[in-house]
């Protein structure tokens, strides 16, 4: 059984990941911690795991995480940085769910994320843990960086096109939408559901996070720059994200349906749609599953793909249990294989 600690274990990150790991065959957890929240049962705060867990908060030791085989860090940016090198130090390997690990350039990460990086000499070593592109070196990584939810859901709809060479990489368009919970379990008035629902925004037009992580994954599978514009929209809904992404052809003769298809027969979390369909968010609502369709509207020299998963899960937790079932020799859906939620 591999021994497992999360660190930060209060958010909804933390919770879908304990909500996953309590009932998988291969992990047992034995350590989850959290400063505020230290002392408290755990099912306390989280009562759909009553009766699945007897786990109590603690609050950070290095010691106990240290007799864990592996660490899970949700928690907010900045903080796996300053705990990474001692735990792999010990021989820990760590899965970290947030931003520290995941852009390679020092300098880019820092510019976004406002801060000084505490360990740049470990993201060169640091896996992007999609395993749609990286599943060999995930097998082999100590330390993993899980991608972000709008990364996810755009890079696999786009990663078909660029690795074929069939799309102009200047102007590529990822137009995301994404459920409340993708903002962190925190107050907030943009949250609160008299301010959020019946509602539907655009935000960080000028610029996101997400952009420069997006950006590295599709600019490696051209082997050059791309050109992308990013808009993230907030949808009045809890969870899922949808990514309407576009890109002008260079041969309006490819069969895209053929492509996308033979491109993820063999990757079980990433299902292609039959010809003419549209992904709804609700289908991957509580799975690890990226649903996609390719279209080519009005037979035109444009290809718009539609991409949908559940943010908490493929863009968090779930894809963070993939890359562990990865990592330690498991079958890559071990755990993961349940369906989504209806309604």
């Amino acid at each position: 059984m591999i021994k497992v600690g999360i660190v930060g274990g209060t958010g909804y990150t933390g919770a879908e990941l304990l909500r996953l790991l309590v009932t998988h065959p291969g992990c047992e957890v034995i350590a989850i911690t959290s400063r505020s929240e230290a002392g408290r049962p755990v099912a306390d705060l989280f009562p759909n795991l009553r009766g699945h867990s007897d786990l109590v908060f603690i609050k950070p030791d290095p010691a106990r995480l240290q007799g864990c085989d592996l660490v899970f860090f949700a928690t907010p940016n900045g903080v796996a940085m300053t705990q990474a090198p001692e735990l792999l130090a010990a021989g820990v390997r760590i899965i970290d769910l947030a931003a520290d690990f995941r852009i390679a350039d020092q300098g880019v990460w820092e510019h976004w994320y406002g801060m000084r990086h505490a360990c740049p000499d470990l993201l060169a070593e640091a896996v992007y843990g999609l395993p749609e592109i990286n599943r060999q070196a995930v097998k082999q990584a100590r330390l993993v960086a899980n991608p972000g939810c709008y990364p996810t859901a755009v890079a696999l709809g786009f990663l078909p096109l660029l690795e074929a060479g069939l799309v102009e990489t200047e102007h590529l368009i990822a137009d995301a939408k994404s459920g409340v919970s993708g903002a962190g379990r925190k107050a907030s008035v943009a949250g609160l559901m008299s301010e959020a629902g019946e509602s539907f925004k655009a935000y960080a037009i000028a610029g996101h996070r997400h952009q420069p992580e997006i950006r590295q994954t599709l600019s490696q599978a051209v082997s050059g720059d791309v050109g992308l514009t990013f808009v993230p929209h907030l949808a009045p809904m809890i969870r899922g994200i949808e990514a309407t992404l576009y890109a002008r052809l260079n041969d309006a003769t490819v069969d895209l349906q053929g492509l996308f298809e033979a491109r993820y027969r063999d990757e079980p979390f990433v299902d292609v749609l039959p010809s003419g369909s549209h992904p709804e968010t609700r289908s991957v609502r509580g799975a690890n599953h990226c649903r996609i369709a390719v279209h080519r509207p009005l037979d035109g020299d444009v290809a718009v793909v539609s991409s949908v998963i559940d943010n908490l899960l493929k863009g968090a937790a779930g894809q963070g249990v993939q890359n562990m079932n990865l990592m330690y020799g498991l079958s890559e859906d071990c755990g993961l294989n349940h369906p989504a939620l209806l309604p």
